[in-house]
């Protein structure tokens, strides 16, 4: 059963069945503003890891996948670091009936755009997600990049946006340079170390967080990584869904 506590109503929206897709848009759809709006969506397990043998899969759930396809159903964009895009297997985002009329009424494309970052380049441009994606992909680089690579991205049919100087991507220049272009509903999935520069930049304004009722040790790596803040940035808890000890949480910048 799906249970969702809205923090300013506690009471079960929902005792009887599951969401439907509908509801889990109203329940996470973007504020009305008119500047960019970067959510991310992680999972991680009860000891911190967010992976187990280097994927994400294991530890997730299908009530989960059910968030992660409903936060791409609303997105505009949605960013990804390069490692990710290699471990995970990405594939172009597909076009969902269940979102159709909400996208065509917010003036939104049939699926959400992939923007994969990456300073190297170093990305297989022969992949679908690259030479057959429903909406163009995009790839943000630096000035700096490769120029072979730029090229061979061009090639494949990708939109190649410069967003930092030297060969690593700015984060805050890469959420305007987004904007900019009319990706203004971004959503990262990962992976950690982007995650942890879009962190440590200022620029997350949302983090929607399974928690996941599993314990694996090791040595995994956490939701995010890399540089630290200089002090913890407070979040605000705006709404927590519940189904079989997973929680399904999303925190909002105060």
């Amino acid at each position: 059963m799906r249970r969702l506590f809205p923090v300013t109503d506690p009471t079960p929206a929902d005792d009887e069945g599951e969401w439907s897709l509908d509801d889990l848009a109203e329940a996470y759809a973007y504020p009305e503003q008119d500047g960019p709006w970067l959510r991310a969506n992680m999972v991680s397990t009860l000891d911190g890891a967010a992976q187990h043998d280097g994927r994400s899969q294991p530890i997730s759930c299908a009530s989960d996948m059910r968030i992660f396809g409903t936060l791409r159903g609303l997105a505009d964009a949605v960013v990804v670091g390069a490692e990710t895009v290699r471990l995970e297997g990405y594939r172009p985002a597909r076009a969902r009936e269940a979102f159709a009329a909400r996208r065509a009424a917010a003036g939104q494309g049939p699926a959400p755009a992939i923007a994969v970052v990456s300073g190297s380049l170093d990305l297989d441009f022969s992949l679908p997600l690259f030479v057959s994606p429903l909406v163009p992909t995009l790839v943000l680089t630096g000035v700096g990049a490769p120029p072979d690579r730029i090229v061979a991205a061009r090639q494949a049919g990708a939109e190649v946006v410069m967003a930092g100087e030297g060969s690593r991507v700015d984060p805050a220049r890469a959420v305007r340079e987004l904007a900019d272009r009319g990706f203004k509903r971004l959503l990262t999935e990962g992976g950690p170390r982007m995650l942890g520069q879009f962190v440590a930049a200022g620029v997350l304004d949302e983090l929607c967080l399974t928690v996941s009722p599993m314990l694996t040790a090791g040595d995994a790596q956490r939701i995010a990584g890399g540089p630290s803040v200089a002090v913890p940035e407070r979040f605000a808890l705006a709404s927590l869904l519940e189904e079989a000890g997973f929680l399904f949480t999303r925190y909002r910048r105060i």
